[in-house]
């Protein structure tokens, strides 16, 4: 009899769901069960009805922001090692419910909207392989990684930007329109993703209103290649509990996961960097605060992290 035969099979999907629930990454301001999330279950289901190991992916860990006021460098630093390192560890803590135990995979989609949010390719493809290396060093047997590289051959970043825009993205008429109808993921995700363009933009010569439109143009851009990322992914692995790094209400067909703790909803490794010190804990924080309250520690010859210094 298999493992996930000695309970019920809804007693190991709602424990397995549970451990995940701490990490919410919502914008609801109430806690909720695992009854709340019927994707998740049904998710979770396709392989503890099968006795097989779960998969989670994740698409993320794109790159580093390329306003230089915002990240350390355009390498993965001390908030990427501490969430690979997270993300493994909940894996693992699901093999101790539930034997045949979960990876996740890192599903980095950089490449799929670089042109848009203006960071070269080759820092992409750095950021990839230093991942890839974090991984390695740190021994973390849970996770794996997945890139534009694994995808269409040998042809080029901006050839397979196209074939997989064309075969799985929206219209940005449609997504116009969702904006428009007050569509409220459509809606969440397009402003959260102009702020973001705004923040990184640290070339403009414009005036912030001109920015302003810039980025809402481009914000419609990033979304329709990001579902189409979304979409190959799917198809690449049709069976998987499907997170996101963006807050998702219960009842998603995704579910959104916190990395680390921050106070803002958005925060990511690649858009913020990491503090840490007596009292502070470890969290993700605007590079302007870390700076005013911490001393920047370097790693292995690189900046990597603030301590808290008073």
């Amino acid at each position: 009899m298999s493992y996930a035969a000695t309970l019920t099979r809804t007693t190991v999907e709602e424990c397995v769901l549970g451990l995940l629930l701490p990490y919410h990454r919502t914008a609801q301001a109430t806690a909720s069960e695992p009854a709340d999330h019927p994707e998740q279950l049904a998710q979770i289901r396709q392989f503890t009805e099968a006795g097989e190991t779960i998969v989670l992916t994740l698409p993320g860990f794109p790159c580093k922001s390329p306003n230089p006021a915002k990240v350390l460098g355009h390498l993965p630093d001390e908030g990427e090692r501490l969430s690979l390192r997270f993300l493994d560890r909940l894996c693992a803590r699901v093999g101790e419910i539930y034997e045949p135990g979960a990876r996740i995979v890192i599903c980095s989609d950089g490449h799929i909207f670089g042109d848009l949010i203006r960071v070269p390719d080759d820092h992409i493809d750095a950021y990839g392989d230093e991942l890839r290396a974090m991984i390695d060093r740190e021994g973390l047997r849970h996770v794996d990684t997945f890139d534009m590289r694994d995808v269409h051959g040998d042809l080029d970043h901006d050839t397979k930007r196209e074939l997989v825009t064309a075969a799985y993205a929206p219209s940005l008429d449609t997504l116009r329109a969702q904006v428009r109808a007050g569509d409220e993921e459509t809606l969440r995700l397009y402003r959260g993703i102009t702020r973001f363009l705004f923040e990184d933009t640290a070339d403009f010569t414009g005036t912030n209103s001109a920015l302003q439109r810039e980025c809402k143009r481009r914000a419609y851009g990033v979304i329709a290649r990001s579902r189409a990322w979304g979409d190959l992914i799917a198809d690449c692995h049709p069976r998987s509990v499907r997170l996101s790094i963006h807050p998702q209400r219960a009842g998603s067909e995704k579910f959104g996961i916190r990395l680390l703790d921050s106070a803002d909803a958005w925060a990511t490794p690649w858009h913020s960097v990491l503090l840490r010190g007596p009292g502070a804990g470890t969290r993700l924080v605007r590079r302007a605060e870390a700076e005013r309250v911490g001393r920047l520690v370097e790693r292995e010859g690189r900046a990597s992290h603030f301590e808290v210094t008073v």
